[in-house]
């Protein structure tokens, strides 16, 4: 997250990103932020001065790359996307808007010759297109209801599929009649609302017809149902691909609605039909998530990320194909302990790229379709987050502990991997870095538990320092190297703490054992992970250890309220962000259903579940008589995953014991917080309780 002073110059912008101008220009536009740097100190202001990259797309002859930035100002509390473009080898960027609303879901058409868009303007949101070079930006669609959540183009360029917000039918109307004031809501059924809003519309694909000029009124391929499509939160345009003769499309969805949605992860991919409007169910009997299907080129052949069993949402990603002659299913990755996301088919359809975290960090593999031999294709220390072949090469973006995301290039047949992208590298080169270590320590049972360890820039081993032990949410997702606008660990070490970051058991990326060694056991082995990792690095003498904190969110904040009851005095205070506190109060609180049943193993009125039973009797809110260190409790309002009264209740209970306790709130944030300046709030939050009793 990011940011400070903004560059009013569109000329200094246009010097410094080394752009050329671009041709759409508004007044006032959120730009690159020019922040001060003092010391090489990395700060809550610098981490919002970083420019995002999204968006990225390789044209059809595969000599471009398409991507956005987006910058954001502190001062109007908002951010926004601008788009670019660049030569296959990085060269010749040019920014192609200057715009006062994001430019969002933008891609090529099919000729390469435009570029569309999505843009919202004062009176509602539509597809644009534009040449090249940014001239001749038209407004192709004219959608007056319904917000427009994404869009592709069909291969032969004579479709489109968009995606509209429809919304939901209220059935008690008949009792609001006359009161057109009332805010009253009214519910009779689980999943009423989700993540972070209220469930009053669903997401639903169009099909529609294009002659270059307009996109007409599409035909809605759910229509009279109230199914998702993308799937909500995390789904987007990626859950909907076109076969390449433009006269299927295959989508994912869940199709379940009310409590059975709740209850569920049992999503499928149905291939529609456009001439005959019928749908068929490519995955059936397949019970977990099946979602992100992709075609081969020769559209012989769909491939999509699929999970076993129905309730877990952790089980692992398998990569499926279906022979669509013959609808046989294969599983190309059924040797292979590990996840497969982010699929992409070879030019000659006989292999598919794919990305996975082994080790605990996220690396680009490459499986033969008929041999299924894999071959992992990147060595860095790093995390790649999406792969694209092109001409000669595959594109990509990385990230890493100590940087955000940028386009790389991967030569396949030299191994060879390249920085392309230079957005923040201007930024990068004014700030100090820490050094960044991965140790292998060894577990109470004897297993090998990687953890990173993470030290404050200009690091002397001659001095002493308070040092963090970081706990990670999910449960299940990876301490990669992953770059955090707000879980920072460069930001941590820039502050003067080592931290120490354990993939404690419940974390990928270490085969499915591991793995599933934390569903029904929160306070197991995880936690003794937890205190092998800041024990045994707390032995070298750098570290103080009658300095120690522990931080996390998610199931992290879970992780330090549980520490909170049983650290036997080794840390000095806490901080908890989003966490789960009373998990008989969690059960019925939260919104996905399959979630608490699946890793808690049922309602906490299951008596004669053993599962159950131990999940519960691990509740942080059992052990607050042992509470005896100072808490920094963090909770927003719109998080209905693990809802507010949470951290309202542990930062009570703190205070009820007579302890040091701050509670910060955001009633406009959800699970995560988005708003920089809530952002560089919670940051000075952070570290002003961490120093008050970590510091001498």
């Amino acid at each position: 997250m990011k940011k400070t002073l903004i560059v009013t110059s569109l000329l200094a912008t246009l010097l410094m990103t080394g752009c050329k101008p671009s041709q759409m220009k508004d007044k006032d536009v959120i730009d690159k932020p020019n922040v001060e740097i003092k010391d090489g100190v990395l700060t809550p202001e610098a981490l919002w001065a970083f420019g995002r990259i999204n968006d990225v797309s390789v044209s059809p002859k595969g000599d471009k790359i398409l991507y956005t930035v987006t910058y954001y100002d502190i001062k109007q509390n908002k951010g926004n996307a601008e788009v670019y473009i660049m030569d296959i080898d990085g060269k010749n960027v040019t920014r192609l808007t200057t715009t006062k609303n994001s430019e969002s879901n933008v891609i090529f058409n099919p000729k390469g010759d435009k570029i569309g868009f999505i843009y919202a303007d004062s009176n509602d949101v539509n597809i644009y297109e534009m040449n090249l070079d940014g001239s001749d930006r038209t407004k192709i669609s004219n959608f007056k209801e319904g917000d427009l959540e994404g869009f592709s183009y069909s291969p032969d360029g004579k479709k489109v599929v968009y995606v509209r917000a429809i919304e939901k039918k209220d059935k008690f109307a008949y009792l609001k009649k006359g009161l057109d004031k009332t805010t009253g809501r009214i519910n009779d059924d689980l999943m009423y609302r989700h993540w972070d809003s209220w469930t009053d519309n669903i997401p639903q694909p169009f099909v529609a017809d294009f002659d270059g000029k307009e996109v007409k009124e599409g035909v809605n391929i759910l229509q009279g149902t109230e199914f998702e499509s993308p799937m909500r939160p995390w789904g987007g345009m990626e859950q909907i691909a076109w076969s390449p003769d433009s006269k299927k499309i295959a989508y994912t969805c869940r199709k379940k609605v009310g409590k059975a949605y709740a209850n569920s992860t049992n999503s499928d991919i149905f291939l529609y039909d456009i001439a005959t409007k019928k749908t068929e169910n490519l995955s059936f009997g397949m019970e977990g998530y099946d979602q992100n299907p992709v075609f081969s080129h020769d559209g012989k052949t769909i491939a999509w990320e699929s999970m076993e069993r129905d309730g877990y949402e952790a089980d692992k990603i398998r990569l499926i194909t279906c022979d669509l002659k013959t609808k046989q299913i294969d599983y190309l990755t059924k040797e292979f302990d590990q996840n497969a996301t982010g699929l992409k088919f070879s030019k000659d359809n006989q292999s598919i790229y794919f990305l996975s975290d082994h080790q605990a960090k996220d690396y680009i593999y490459k499986v033969n379709i008929k041999t299924k031999e894999i071959k992992q294709l990147t060595k860095s220390i790093a995390d790649y987050t999406a792969v694209i072949p092109a001409k000669d090469c595959l594109i990509a973006t990385q990230m890493s502990f100590s940087h955000p995301v940028e386009i790389w290039t991967v030569n396949e047949k030299t191994g060879v991997e390249k920085k392309i992208s230079t957005t923040n590298d201007e930024l990068m080169a004014k700030i100090k870095w820490g050094k960044i270590q991965e140790r292998w320590l060894k577990a109470t049972d004897g297993q090998p538990l990687q953890t990173w360890v993470v030290y404050p820039p200009n690091f002397d081993s001659t001095k002493t320092y308070p040092t963090l032990l970081y706990c990670e949410g999910g449960p299940q997702s990876t301490v990669s190297q992953f770059w955090s606008y707000r879980w920072n660990m460069q930001i941590m070490a820039a502050n003067g703490y080592i931290v120490v970051a354990p993939n404690r058991r419940g974390l990928p990326g270490f085969g499915q054992k591991w793995l599933e060694e934390i569903s029904g056991d929160y306070g197991g082995q995880c936690m003794k992970d937890y205190l092998t990792a800041i024990d045994q690095v707390s032995k070298e003498k750098y570290v103080d250890k009658d300095r120690l904190g522990a931080v996390g969110a998610s199931f992290g904040g879970y992780s330090v309220y549980w520490l909170a009851g049983h650290h036997n005095k080794r840390f000095k205070c806490f901080i908890a962000h989003d966490g789960m506190f009373n998990l008989e109060q969690q059960y019925l609180e939260t919104e996905e259903m399959w979630f608490v049943n699946w890793d808690l193993g049922g309602p906490y009125w299951d008596k004669n579940n053993a599962k159950v039973q131990k999940s519960y009797a691990n509740s942080p809110h059992k052990f607050v008589d042992k509470w005896d260190t100072p808490i920094l409790v963090i909770h927003s309002e719109k998080d209905y995953r693990i809802v507010a009264s949470q951290g309202m209740a542990a930062f009570n209970a703190a205070l009820d014991r007579g302890l040091p306790a701050r509670y910060l709130y955001f009633p406009d944030e959800n699970h995560w917080v988005l708003k920089p300046q809530n952002g560089i709030l919670w940051q000075r939050n952070f570290f002003d309780w961490l120093d008050k009793w970590l510091k001498k």
